[in-house]
């Protein structure tokens, strides 16, 4: 992960900013080296939608099922 997108999820979480963390964490996943990764950075962003009812929620979930999480 680029330290300036490590940064950012730093300080979303100590702003409580779930917003921001469903972006940060959805590119995360983008830019992951790995399915593993990818995984775990999508339920993050899956989980933080959730919690803040964003929409992109339905999309985040398609991914990981699409990957076999769900």
């Amino acid at each position: 992960m680029k330290r300036d997108l490590d940064a950012a999820l730093i300080a979303a979480h100590e702003a409580g900013d779930r917003p921001a963390l469903v972006r940060l964490y959805s590119e995360a996943a983008d830019g992951a080296a790995s399915e593993e990764a990818q995984a775990f950075f999508l339920t993050h962003a899956y989980v933080f939608a959730l919690e803040c009812g964003a929409a992109e929620a339905t999309k985040l979930r398609a991914r990981l099922k699409a990957l076999g999480r769900i």
